[in-house]
């Protein structure tokens, strides 16, 4: 008997391995949506390459079955909006071309850069465009100690070297960072710039940062001061606008090579005495040259001496001039203001390196620039200095408690302010 039983289970498992079953439906994969550039890519058919050496505009077109005089007329449509004769090496671009049986070319984009973009139509209506990807800016903290120089801590910290740059603006009249010293250190807050969510495209800019040099702590809180024209500042935590009338160097975070000094002896003039009525600031040739403050330009000339130079007058006090440039870029008239690029650093005229010598005049004397005591930017106004405390507070407090990791603030900002 209990053999039949042990049957009859046995049967029933196996019949029961052998059943299929008929209810469940095959699993529907969805095609995941691509979009780029304001298209869905996956209407077309695609092609994505990089310009190599040898390619221009053209032949990349005729390797894609288009041809003069059709390339012809998409240069001359084109060049309205890019030249795209100026395409670079190792530059992406994307091809888009009809689905159907023909593959008719319909679009080319070229990304000049990780945030511009140039479409151009490839069919019959002829159009270009240029364009550029949404960036959102994320925000940052970041601290560091000296213990060679501020270049090699950011290196250190994997951190943009841009910042240095921006740093040494910021404190331009308050920190000589030709001078800084083991121990010196900063806590920072910034944005960085990022397209298509995660593509790190550059620095924004530092929004507060305190450093303390020679165990004084100097604070720089970022506070717009012109909401119509989006003018940004920085301020000390009392308050205290951290800008001056003019800029400390012409030449972002150069080195100086050689100081104001009237007892100088000269290689170049076989070491005799000869006054240096200038501060030399060292740095590649084509580095851009910086107005120091706004002015009108009263020279721009050449001299054997010289070599290509630009003077400034800034008021009735102050002008400054600028020698030994490669290029000149303003000319006599016209008005620049603090920061503008007015050329390059070169080696024209009696020189023996790369540099800028940056010459001073007051009250028509030339003068040492690191040593005088220049006039301040136009103070805040009370009603305004009220609200910047106020908005100071919270930001001291979170520069106060920055640690010793580099770190990621949540909150980002979704537009490029």
């Amino acid at each position: 008997m209990n053999k039949f039983y042990l049957l009859i289970v046995f049967i029933f498992l196996i019949n029961s391995c052998n059943k299929t079953p008929r209810d469940k439906a095959p699993a529907i994969i969805k095609e995941k949506i691509i979009k780029q550039f304001g298209y869905t890519l996956n209407d077309y058919y695609v092609v994505k390459d990089t310009v190599k050496n040898g390619d221009s505009f053209g032949t990349i077109l005729e390797k894609n079955n288009l041809f003069y005089p059709q390339i012809y007329n998409i240069v001359q449509k084109a060049k309205q909006v890019y030249d795209v004769r100026k395409i670079n090496i190792g530059n992406p671009y994307t091809i888009l071309f009809s689905k159907d049986s023909l593959r008719s070319p319909e679009l080319f984009v070229y990304q000049p850069n990780l945030i511009e973009y140039v479409l151009v139509s490839l069919n019959d209506s002829l159009w270009a465009e240029k364009k550029a990807k949404a960036v959102k800016l994320v925000k940052f903290e970041a601290e560091g100690t000296i213990t060679s120089s501020l270049s090699e801590t950011m290196e250190e910290k994997k951190l943009s070297p841009l910042l240095s740059h921006e740093l040494s603006e910021i404190y331009a009249w308050t920190i000589d960072f030709f001078r800084l010293e083991k121990g010196d250190n900063f806590k920072i807050i910034y944005t960085g710039k990022y397209v298509d969510d995660s593509i790190y495209v550059g620095l924004n800019r530092i929004h507060s940062a305190y450093f303390e040099h020679r165990k004084t702590p100097f604070y720089a809180i970022e506070f717009e001061t012109d909401p119509k024209r989006g003018i940004f500042e920085y301020f000390d935590e009392k308050g205290k606008n951290l800008r001056r009338a003019f800029l400390r160097s012409p030449v972002q975070f150069s080195r100086i090579s050689s100081r104001y000094n009237l007892k100088r002896k000269i290689a170049y003039y076989g070491y005799r005495v000869r006054a240096h009525k200038g501060t030399d600031f060292s740095a590649p040739v084509g580095t851009a040259i910086r107005a120091t403050a706004s002015g009108t330009v009263t020279k721009s000339s050449y001299t054997r001496s010289n070599g290509n130079y630009v003077k400034i007058k800034h008021n009735g006090t102050y002008s400054t001039q600028y020698l030994h440039m490669d290029k000149r870029g303003v000319k006599v008239g016209q008005f620049v203001k603090q920061g503008d690029y007015i050329g390059t650093v070169g080696m024209t005229g009696n020189t023996s390196g790369p540099h800028v010598c940056y010459r001073f005049w007051k009250n028509g004397r030339q003068v040492d620039p690191l040593r005088q005591k220049l006039p301040e930017a136009k103070p805040i106004s009370q009603n305004l200095k009220d609200k910047y405390l106020t908005y100071m507070k919270p930001v001291k407090e979170q520069l106060d408690s920055i640690g010793s990791n580099v770190n990621f603030v949540k909150n980002s900002i979704a537009n490029n302010k």
